[in-house]
Order: structure tokens, then sequence, then C-alpha cells
């Protein structure tokens, strides 16, 4: 068991700010284990990889005990929402882990909120086949989220998921959209077409070309189209109250596709659907860059005061969570565009040797691991401990912005030149992932609670 770090590319005054960095009096964020490569080529798509379950921060000093991590995790609970969980176990099961305790937080916006999300949708579409609705009113709302947070923190999961995730009872039940009984949902919407366009999605190809999404969209439309005031001749609508018509229609889409597709393939799509809307965005929390933008202004700023600047920001931006390879290029670009807005002529980037990797939580202070861009989930082996994936191919520097209102990266331009090289690799299957595989971390509750309070302070 030993802590995981590699060395990096990045020059001198970097190194140098980390190790003095590493001695000021403060906890790090460690990640204990033994690192691995997985025999699974990794194609570039989409969303989090096998984030670790293994991310829980430890201080380098805290013990670790055994905890017998088989039958006690299994809640004593008969069923959920009415249901028996039987059915469900697998997408439970999974969302648990994806959502562990002090984890979740570290992984919240990659895996455990999107796996989240479509476990509720899965349950919803369950839930239908007794109720013939695939809606809940409010009151039944209320009882069975809660079961199911409930349900949830019993098989190990944060108990905080609903401020967490920004979901509520409300997600459960029909809102604005108009119909949410299964037979008039089946007399409205092309059954067909829908099955055909979402019963299996090419993770490479929906975020961009959307063709699953679209479906569902045009089916939301239809739902929605009995109550619509305003339905523009091209499509838009331009009214708040009917977009959120056509938006709570769209969660009825999906618990329909979640009773057609059952728990496990319901699951898959749903993950690489709300894949696609995680990239879209950076979901770090830029402050005032003020510092940097004092040291670094002009055509020719001191290199050494800049770059010290630069990285002690950045390693603000590191203690947030893990993100993927794509939202590292749309946080680079973010952040550059601010800086260049606020006076910085130069490229900051490239003067600083700034990786994309830098902008993700580091593993020991000095390693960073980006997600891949296509979902996959915490790995929880009873017998090799808990993993997660990084991307090999991240080791790639950051790029800077053509221009101050560039604010994102677009994979999805007719023209991708722009797009960072990816560095030269083994030319084996090995190529694309790292599993970094976290052995048997066992915790007491009296160390999470240590931890817990710790991390405030980081």
């Amino acid at each position: 068991m030993y802590s995981l770090c590699f060395p990096l590319r990045i020059s001198c005054p970097k190194h140098w700010y980390l190790r003095h960095r590493a001695m000021a009096p403060q906890p790090s964020i460690v990640f204990v284990g033994t690192p691995y490569i997985s025999p699974i080529t990794s194609p570039s798509g989409f969303e989090p990889s096998a984030a670790p379950d293994s991310l829980i921060p430890l201080l380098p000093s805290s013990p670790l005990y055994p905890l017998d991590s088989g039958p006690s995790l299994q809640p004593e609970l008969g069923g959920l929402c009415g249901l028996e969980t039987a059915a469900l176990d697998g997408v439970l099961q999974k969302t648990a882990v994806d959502c562990m305790g002090p984890l979740a937080k570290f992984v919240g916006d990659v895996i455990c909120c999107p796996q989240f999300g479509s476990m509720m949708k899965i349950l919803q579409g369950e839930l239908s086949s007794s109720t013939g609705s695939l809606a809940l009113n409010d009151t039944e709302a209320e009882i069975c989220f809660g079961e199911a947070t409930d349900f949830l923190a019993n098989l190990g999961a944060n108990d905080t998921l609903a401020n967490l995730c920004s979901l509520k009872p409300d997600n459960l039940t029909r809102g604005l959209c108009p119909v949410s009984g299964v037979a008039k949902f089946e007399e409205i919407v092309s059954k067909s077409s829908l099955l055909e366009a979402c019963t299996s999605i090419d993770p490479l190809k929906e975020c961009c070309k959307p063709v699953c999404s679209r479906a569902i969209n045009a089916a939301a439309m239809q739902l929605a189209s009995t109550t619509l005031t305003s339905l523009a001749v091209n499509g838009n609508l331009s009214d708040h109250r009917d977009k959120q018509a056509v938006n709570d229609c769209e969660g009825l889409v999906l618990s329909w596709l979640a009773r057609q597709l059952g728990p496990e393939s319901a699951n898959s799509v749903f993950r690489n659907l709300y894949s696609c809307k995680v990239n879209r965005g950076c979901p770090l929390i830029f402050k005032d860059p003020s510092s940097v933008v004092n040291a670094c202004r002009g055509p020719s700023p001191q290199n050494f005061t800049c770059c010290m600047s630069l990285y002690s920001y950045i390693s603000e931006l590191q203690k947030q969570m893990l993100i993927t390879n794509v939202q590292a290029l749309n946080c680079v670009t973010f952040f550059g565009s601010m800086l260049m807005k606020k006076g910085v002529e130069i490229d900051l980037y490239s003067l600083c040797q700034v990786d994309l990797k830098d902008f993700s939580l580091q593993v020991h202070g000095e390693q960073g691991c980006l997600l891949r861009d296509i979902p996959s989930n915490v790995v929880d082996d009873k017998a090799t401990g808990i993993s997660f994936t990084c991307d090999l191919n991240d080791n790639i520097a950051a790029p800077w912005p053509s221009s101050s209102s560039q604010n994102s990266f677009s994979l999805c331009a007719s023209s991708n030149s722009s797009f960072p090289a990816l560095p030269a690799g083994p030319t084996s299957g090995l190529q694309g992932i790292r599993t970094v595989n976290v052995m048997n971390l066992r915790i007491t509750a009296y160390a999470l609670v240590f931890l817990l309070y710790f991390s405030k302070c980081i």
C-alpha cells in the first residue's frame, strides 16, 4: 500500500511551489492504492470514468482499521416505495457505491449525481407498472423520495444527496406536464420511434449528433402540446411556463423508457444522456483572479512571480472535485478568457507549463487525475478493493483560448483543428486508461468524522 504519485513534467517553479506547499501545516488529500493498467481500451467519448470509491480524503497519518464490507452493508428494509428491491438491486448498489459517503462531494457532478438521477427515473418507471401512472402525486413523491435517500444511506451512500444533486420530491411528480397516465401517453407518443432512437446509444455520437435526446424532446413536445400557449412557427418556446412543461414531460418520457427498457438497460442509456449534459460546461467555481491578473498583466510579466501566482490560484481549484477531460477543456478555456478580459495579454498556460490535469483534484497534491468522458461507475470489489479510472491521455498542455469571448471549448464544431494534440503513447491494447486500485480502504466511524471535520479546512 502506498501513495500514488507520478513525476510532473512541469518546470522547476511548479515543483518548488508544490513541494513547499506540501510543507504547510494543512491536511492534504491522499489516494492510497496500487496503480494498475486495465486491459480495456478507452474510447474517447464522454463522461467520468469509474471514479474512486477510493477518493475518500485521507490525512496521511490517519489510521486504517479493518471493516467488514459484506452483508452488513445490506439495509434491513422490506421494499422501496412499495416495490420489491430485487429488480432494482443492481442499480441501487451502483448508486450507493458511486455516491459513497465522503466521496460523493468529490465525484458528485460527474458520477454520483448522474447515477442518482438515473436511479430515480428508473424507480419512477418501475412504479408505473403497478400504478398505471408515470408520475407520483405530491404526497407519494415526498414519501418515496425520502425512502429512496434513506435506503441509499443505509447502503453507505452520502445522506445529503438531495442537496448535493439538487434533486427533490417534485422530480417524481408530473409537474406541468398535462399527461401522466401510461395509456394516454402511449396514445400520443410514437412508441416505436422512441424505442428505436433510445434502445441503445452511441456515447461517442449522441452528444454532438443527438438521436435519442431529440426523440425524447419531440415526444415531450407532443405531450405538452395540449396546454402550450406559445409555440412559434420555428418550434421555439417563448413562454417560461411552456418550457417548464416540456422539461417536465421529458422527465415522464424517461420514466416510460425505464419501464420499457428495464433497469440495467435504462441506466446505461440515461448515463450516456447525462454525460452529454455534464460535459457541456465546467463545474469548478472560480473566485476573483485579481492576484493572477496583477502579477501577469501586460505583454511581458515577470515569469517567476506570475507563474507562482497562477499556481497558487490553481491549487485552490484542485481542492474542489474530480472532473472529466472534456470538462477540463471547458475549465481552462473559461479561466483563460476570464484572465484575458481582465488584462492578461499572453498565454499563461504555455508560460507556466500548465496541463489540463492541473485543474482536477490532485493525488497527494502532485498528480492530477482526469476522468474519462464516457459513463463509468465506481468499482467496489471485495477482493481487490475500490478503484477508479483516470484517462492516460490527460497529460496534455492546457490550450489558451483564441479570444476573450471564447468561454467554452466546443468538441462538436465543424473543425476541431484547435483540439490539443494527444501525447504519443504505447501501441499496445493497454493504451488509454489507468486504473487506480485503492487497497481495502477501511476507516472507522471516528476517523470519518475526523476527516470530514478537516475537509472543511482544506
